[in-house]
This record gives C-alpha cells, sequence and structure tokens, in this order.
C-alpha cells in the first residue's frame, strides 16, 4: 500500500459520496485529504500513526482512521462497503468528457446505465436524449465519446504505464540470476503511445526469472507461461511480455524487440549485403541463395557483445533507440552526423509551472524547493491568466502580489532563482488576455490556447501567429492543444507556426505532461532546421510533476534535438540575459 493507491481510494470515497449526493463539504474533505496525502513528503510506515496523519494539511481525525486502517490491513471496510452500493463499472463512466456526478446519478437512476456498454446502447435507442437536462445535443457528444475511446482501446500512453515498466524492470534487474535486463519496444523509443510492454532478460536461469515475472505483485492475469516468453496483463490493463535469452542472444533480441519494424527491415538488409544474415537471437553466415543477392563480404564475422558493437559491425555509428524509426537515422550513423542528443543532466531549470495562486496543488515556496531537490538552477511560475476562469486564473492585481512575492523570495536564494510569469490565454482574435504594460511587468510570457478550439485551420494559425508577434511573447506553449487519447490537435498550421517562430524569436514548447508530449516529436526536425528554439516544460500542477520533465527529454531526443536546440539546457546567468534579449527583439 503506497500513497498513490492510498490517494486513489480517497478519491474514489469522494465520487462515490458525490453519486449518493452527499453533503459537499463531506466530498470535499476526502478530495482535499487525497491532494494532501500525495504531496505529503513523509514515509508510508508514518501513515499508522493517527497524531501524524492529524498533523498533514486536510486530513481530520475520521480521515486520519481510515488512512491508518488501510495502511495497516490493506483494505477499507467504509470503502467496500459504498462500493458495495453500485455496480462496480460505473466509476469508468467518469473517465468519458461532460458526465459528472449528477448526470451518472440520473443515468442510473432513471434509465439503469452503470457502464459505458449500457451507455452506448442507451445513446443508440435515443433514451439520453430524453433525460431532463441531457437532449440530443448531449446524447450524440457521449456517443463520440465512445467511439473514440473505443477507437483507443488497447493503447496507453507513455506516462500512464511508465511506473509499471520501471518498476517491474528494477525488481528483475535486483534478481541475482539476472545478468542484464531492459524494457524494449516502444517504451524503449519513447514513443507517445504504447501498446504493450518488452522486457529481454539474459539469464542462466531462466524458470527463476519467470516465476519472479509472473508472480509479480503487478500482475493481474498471467496470459501465457513457457520456458521463453511468459505473457502478462498488468493492473493498469497493459500487455506485458517477457523473453528469456542467454548472454550471447541478449544484444540481437534487445535490438530486434527495440524495434521499428522499419528500423529493423534496413539493419537486416544492411547484414544481407555483407552477407550476413541477422536475427532476433544472432549474426551469421546467410544461406549462398541470400547472400548472393547482396554483396558478399569475405571475413570473419565481428563478435557481438553489446548493441553498439551490433551496429558498428554494419558500418554505423550507434543508433540511440528513441531515433530508430527509418526518419534518416541510417544516412546520419553511415556519414557520422548523428547529433548528440539532449540528455535530462543537461536541463538547468524550466518554465509553465502553476501553484496554488491558479489551479496548483502546491505553494510558491513548495514548488521553489522541489526545483531545488531536483538540482534545477531556476524555475518559471506561469500561472493561468483572467480568462482561464475555470482555473481560477489571475487578475492584475493577484499577478502583481505574486510577483512581488516571487522577488521577496529570490532574496532568500543562493545560486537559484525564480522567474515571474504568466500562462497568457491567446484570446480568439489572436490579441492577449493582458495588456502590454502588464506583460512587461514580467521575466517572461507563456501564450496558449485554451478555448475556442474549433476554428478553422486558416483562423487558428492567424490566431497564434498573431500572438507570437507581439515581442513580450517568450513562448508557445502545447502549440497543438492535442490530450493524447482524449483530444485530437485542433486544426492549424504548423509549418506555417514553425516559420512564424523562426521569424520572431519565439521559444516553441516540448509540454512534459504525459497527456500533452506536445509539440509531437515528428515537427522537431523541420523546427531545428528553421533555427526554432525548444523549451522543455513539465506544466506541472504540483512538486511531483516537475520529474515528468523525463518525459519531454525523450521528446526531444526523438526530435533529433541537442542541448543547444533545448533554451532550458543554459545555465542560470545566460538564461537570464536570453529572457531580456528575447523581449528587446523587434
Amino acid at each position: 500500500m503506497d500513497k498513490a493507491t492510498i490517494a486513489d481510494v480517497l478519491e474514489k470515497i469522494a465520487t462515490l459520496l458525490e453519486l449518493k449526493g452527499e453533503n459537499p463539504f463531506k466530498i470535499r474533505a476526502y478530495t482535499n485529504a487525497a491532494r494532501s496525502l500525495e504531496t505529503w513528503g513523509g514515509n508510508i510506515s508514518d501513515l499508522r500513526d493517527e497524531e501524524t496523519l492529524e498533523k498533514i494539511p486536510g486530513i481530520g481525525k475520521a480521515i486520519a482512521a481510515k488512512i491508518k486502517e488501510l495502511v495497516e490491513t490493506g483494505s477499507l471496510r467504509f470503502f467496500e462497503d459504498l462500493r458495495s452500493e453500485f455496480p462496480a463499472e460505473i466509476i469508468e463512466l467518469f473517465s468519458l468528457p461532460g458526465l459528472g456526478a449528477k448526470k451518472i446519478k440520473a443515468l442510473y437512476e432513471q434509465l439503469g446505465v452503470s457502464s459505458i456498454v449500457q451507455l452506448q446502447a442507451a445513446c443508440e435507442s435515443g433514451r439520453v436524449a430524453e433525460l431532463p437536462g441531457f437532449g440530443k445535443t448531449t446524447q450524440e457528444k457521449l456517443g463520440r465519446a465512445i467511439a473514440e475511446r473505443t477507437k483507443h482501446a488497447g493503447s496507453f500512453r507513455l506516462g500512464s504505464i511508465a511506473a509499471e515498466a520501471e518498476t517491474l524492470q528494477e525488481d528483475l534487474r535486483a534478481h541475482p540470476d539476472a545478468l542484464h535486463v531492459c524494457v524494449a519496444g516502444s517504451y524503449r523509443r519513447k514513443k507517445e503511445i504504447v501498446r504493450d510492454l518488452d522486457f529481454i532478460v539474459a539469464t542462466s536461469a531462466p524458470a527463476e526469472i519467470t516465476a519472479i515475472f509472473v508472480r509479480h505483485p503487478l500482475v493481474e492475469s498471467v496470459i501465457a507461461q513457457g520456458p521463453t516468453k511468459s505473457s502478462v496483463r498488468l493492473r493498469s490493463g497493459i500487455q506485458c511480455d517477457l523473453r528469456v535469452v542467454s548472454g550471447t542472444e541478449y544484444p540481437f533480441a534487445l535490438n530486434y524487440f527495440t524495434g521499428s519494424k522499419e528500423h529493423n527491415i534496413v539493419l537486416r538488409s544492411r547484414a544481407l549485403q555483407r552477407g550476413w544474415t541477422l536475427n532476433e537471437y544472432r549474426i551469421a553466415p546467410a544461406p549462398p541463395e541470400a547472400a548472393a543477392k547482396g554483396k558478399k563480404v569475405t571475413g570473419k564475422i565481428p563478435e557481438v557483445r553489446e548493441e553498439m558493437e551490433l551496429y558498428r559491425a554494419l558500418g554505423l555509428d550507434y543508433i540511440s533507440p528513441e531515433l530508430r524509426e527509418n526518419c534518416g537515422e541510417f544516412e546520419a550513423a553511415a556519414a557520422g552526423t548523428l547529433p548528440r542528443l539532449v540528455e535530462s543532466q543537461n536541463l538547468r531549470g524550466t518554465f509553465h509551472c502553476h501553484t496554488t495562486a491558479s489551479d496548483g496543488h502546491n505553494s510558491l515556496e513548495e514548488m521553489a524547493a522541489a526545483a531545488q531537490a531536483l538540482g534545477l538552477q531556476y524555475l518559471g511560475i506561469a500561472d493561468h491568466s483572467r480568462s482561464s476562469i475555470q482555473a481560477r486564473g489571475l487578475d492584475a492585481a493577484r499577478l502583481r502580489m505574486q510577483v512581488a512575492s516571487v522577488r521577496k523570495l529570490n532574496r532568500e536564494f543562493d545560486n537559484f532563482r525564480l522567474f515571474a510569469g504568466i500562462e497568457c490565454d491567446i484570446l480568439r482574435d489572436g490579441a492577449l488576455d493582458f495588456d502590454d504594460d502588464i506583460l512587461a511587468e514580467l521575466d517572461y510570457v507563456v501564450a496558449s490556447v485554451h478555448s475556442a478550439f474549433t476554428l478553422s485551420e486558416a483562423d487558428m494559425t492567424r490566431r497564434i501567429i498573431r500572438a507570437m508577434s507581439n515581442p513580450l511573447v517568450t513562448m508557445l506553449a502545447h502549440p497543438t492543444g492535442r490530450l493524447l487519447l482524449k483530444r485530437d490537435p485542433y486544426a492549424v498550421d504548423i509549418p506555417a507556426i514553425i516559420d512564424a517562430a523562426a521569424e520572431t524569436g519565439t521559444w516553441i514548447e516540448i509540454n512534459a505532461a504525459p497527456k500533452r508530449l506536445d509539440l509531437d516529436w515528428r515537427w522537431w526536425p523541420l523546427a531545428k532546421e528553421k533555427g526554432v528554439k525548444c523549451v522543455i516544460n513539465p506544466d506541472a500542477h504540483r512538486t511531483e510533476r516537475l520529474q515528468e520533465l523525463w518525459f519531454g527529454i525523450g521528446v526531444a531526443r526523438k526530435g533529433w534535438l541537442t542541448k543547444a536546440d533545448v533554451m532550458n539546457c543554459l545555465p542560470l546567468g545566460r538564461i537570464e540575459n536570453e529572457l531580456a534579449r528575447k523581449r528587446a527583439r523587434k
């Protein structure tokens, strides 16, 4: 039982209480307790002590007793009793946009709908439209949302399964019989969407490794178990495959199962040109009929003990997993022109972070402390602007108060700085949410679209470019507005946006939040060619989300970006100069 699991139970209790129509204050108490627990820095063992629990902000005596019961027993009678009052699947309905507790309660009580399958049938029969407060438009929106969910069935965001993948990998590595362990597949290539996880383990004791794998606490069910390959389904729902190989087979298996398919085809072709055959277990002389098709090279096949040596044997520099998409990496590897990709340790700071001043969960001081704990030299605070009412956006007076707080805190820091910014809404016509006189008081401005997503491509493109033309705008956030597996990008001409960024000197964000990963990696080679600079931001609404910068690094690496391409790889003194230089640009 960990903090995340306990917080999830508290959130579910709040949801179920909402369905029951309980007192809003009681519901909010569980929600607030879940948020407090997530940000609390203590040890899980301390949660056995009710006195310690009650010292955590937002946790009172009644909820403290429930958390203690969860930690000590692994279950909570109150939660189980509450859950038994409703069908198990009803919680799934909350994942559909536009459905809150009131509407779900109405669907359940009046139509008997308690699952997504039942809701789909009710929409198709037209019964949803007949309910008070719903109507035909809501019914159509729900139908589209269900269709979108069905389309993405079996797909998972990289960030949603990363914790499970890393935990399982580390636990396998800890086994004394595991010589080498790595997660391969699209996860290793840092694709934004992952359909399964592939674990490659080199071992002389395959039975012992397989037993650890299929009995792991993260495993929900075993699909298949064999001497060299096993498949399970994890709690998140993702399928996970294990392949156990020998030490000599490991570099070939790791390379093959990392992929991509297109990358592997080219590798095998290069092997055939040398008179060799390459598969997932070895490299060997090709049969005469196969070798005759290529340019046979005499001589001994080089020994391959690791992936790097495999590429060297094929006349290539080592190609990082993120680049293995057959998008120019072979030409660059053969010519010796592969870039030295940006690494997480290159980051010196970040921008686009939120606090409790708008819709964040942590204070200015807590965000600053978390950034310093990660070894960052600076942190930019960019709470929402006034038009984002749902996010408690700041008006001019509250913004100026925050700027004053930032300046005051900076006097207390050594070798660290907070930058005062704003995530400023780009209005429908391309104007900014604040006048220039307010924006000029800040250190930087993050411009972003949060409304009117249905504009035509031409109108949306003009809207964004107008905002970028303001020299006080430092960077463009989440440029396509996409929410992976949930909301498609809005229509916008990305090459035109890239050209405008090059002309105005506006930095373009890689939003590292796993639900976004926007701008997509496929656009960054073009942006780099045009001289556009990148800034990797976590869009962090709580302290622990700062660590999601790791996902942004993955996008940057897939986009062929180097340390020189990413503005927040600059140390404190230089980033201060660059922020000022951007504002001085005409």
